[in-house]
């Protein structure tokens, strides 16, 4: 059974960093890794795409958060896949819960297209 742990949210005052990071384990085939992503839902608002990274390694990022988050992506031992999200120069609008996910069956920015989702990881932004 596939599994996605987030980790790494908190609480940060506007222009501090954060690293979130996604663990993934309990998968038998590598194919759900063709891609890993990242969302956010802030309160009251529908989820939406933050940043995407293909197998080869190839990240695309939604317009608002380009040039300062970046995902990244390692596999430890082969058997945990590892993703990760560098958010810097943070803003009070990017407080929401932030979720990975992987294997994608479409296009990156809608969650619709995406299999297996972790459970989330706050990140509050003050002002």
């Amino acid at each position: 059974q596939v599994q996605l742990v987030e980790s790494g949210g908190g609480s940060v005052q506007a222009g501090g960093s954060l690293r979130l990071s996604c663990a993934v384990s309990g998968y038998t085939n590598r194919r759900i890794f063709n891609f890993a992503g990242w969302f956010r839902q802030a309160a009251g608002k529908e989820r939406q795409e933050v940043a995407a990274m293909s197998a080869a390694g190839t990240p695309q990022y939604a317009d608002s958060v380009k040039g300062r988050f970046t995902i990244s992506q390692s596999v430890f031992n082969n058997s945990l896949y590892l993703v990760y999200l560098q958010m810097d120069s943070l803003k009070p609008e990017d407080t929401a819960m932030y979720y990975c996910a992987t294997d994608l069956r479409g296009t990156w920015r809608t969650k619709e297209h995406w299999s297996y989702w972790g459970q989330g990881t706050q990140v509050t932004v003050s002002s």
